[in-house]
């Protein structure tokens, strides 16, 4: 199989398209002729040396996958070969075939493009895990997302609206907050020229956001905590400002508030099913029904995953980027 490995760490000329040996292929795991690859933040930070694949996963960039199966294990029961999936991936989603466990794969609608289903695992498990499952967002309540135009933000706006919550959105611009509004944004605000923190406060009468989704991180630990409401839940899944945080603990103890910081591609394999299951029942009728669609900014061939590497990095995106063989 033809694969996207990092030759050395560094920037997105590391990335060597090359030719491996094929993955071995457990009882109960599925092979997967991959249509396409989800190019996801933790894939940049990989390449740079700074976030290596668990062991026992392949040791090139991929977090997430569509494809048809083309061989099942011994022991497989959810997926037959010829069947349409999409896949969450502890690594190797940027090879022409990708191995998962049958547990972490979805069958994609045959409504859907089965390219487009790249964008799905890793954005909707990342999204629904912290905002829905652990912070437990609920209808009528305030979300406050950072980063509106990126592909964790598309795909939040999306399905807290669909919840019945109501969404506020950072963005770096107005074409950004205008995508954020097309899918059910209501507050919008320009973090360049605006302060998120007077304008949560303005928008929700004083009362602020029930929960925050962040992928900044330490720069705006203090100030989440100030557009934080009362008891409400700040959710942190990446450090993109690359600061530690600092904070007032007394603030956080005076709002009854939790600041809580997850990752997924750490959590055991017991815990991804869950989530994979809970995606499965109440979120993938809305793919189906095609309420629900990934925003996709761009495709790229395998030929030219710096140049994707180099979009994502320079925050030009709007939605998913995604790779094609």
């Amino acid at each position: 199989m033809r694969a996207i490995i990092v030759s050395s760490p560094g920037g997105p000329d590391a990335l060597t398209l090359s030719t491996l040996p094929d993955l071995e292929l457990g009882a109960h795991d599925i092979r997967v002729e991959v249509a396409a690859a989800g190019v996801n933040r933790a894939d940049i930070m990989q390449r740079q040396g700074h976030y290596p694949s668990p062991a026992g996963a392949p040791q090139w960039p991929g977090l997430e996958v569509s494809g048809v199966v083309i061989e099942v294990g011994d022991d497989v029961t959810r997926f037959g070969i010829g069947d349409r999936v999409c896949a969450l991936l502890s690594g190797g989603g940027y090879a022409t075939e990708a191995v998962v466990h049958e547990d972490l794969a979805l069958l994609v609608p045959l409504s859907m493009d089965l390219i487009d289903a790249a964008a799905l695992p890793e954005a909707l498990a990342t999204v629904w895990s912290n905002v829905f499952m652990d912070a437990e967002l609920q209808p009528g309540e305030t979300l406050l997302a950072h980063g509106g135009g990126s592909g964790i933000g598309t795909t939040t706006i999306q399905l807290a609206r669909l919840l019945d919550a109501r969404v506020a959105v950072t963005a770096g611009s107005a074409e950004k907050l205008a995508v954020c509004e097309s899918l059910g944004a209501e507050v919008l605000i320009n973090y360049r020229e605006q302060d998120f923190v007077a304008e949560i406060t303005a928008a929700t009468d004083g009362r602020g956001a029930d929960v925050i989704l962040d992928i900044m991180g330490g720069s705006y630990a203090a100030r989440n905590i100030e557009a934080v409401a009362v008891n409400g839940r700040i959710m942190v899944i990446a450090n993109q400002s690359g600061e530690p945080a600092t904070f007032d603990p007394f603030r956080l103890m005076q709002k009854r508030a939790r600041y809580w910081g997850t990752t997924l591609r750490a959590r055991s394999h017991a815990e991804k099913v869950a989530i994979m299951r809970s995606l499965e029942s109440a979120v993938w009728p809305w793919i189906a029904s095609g309420e629900f669609r990934p925003v996709i900014d761009d495709r790229f061939s395998f030929a030219n995953a710096a140049d994707a590497h180099r979009r994502l990095e320079a925050s030009a995106h709007v939605g998913k980027i995604v790779l094609v063989p």
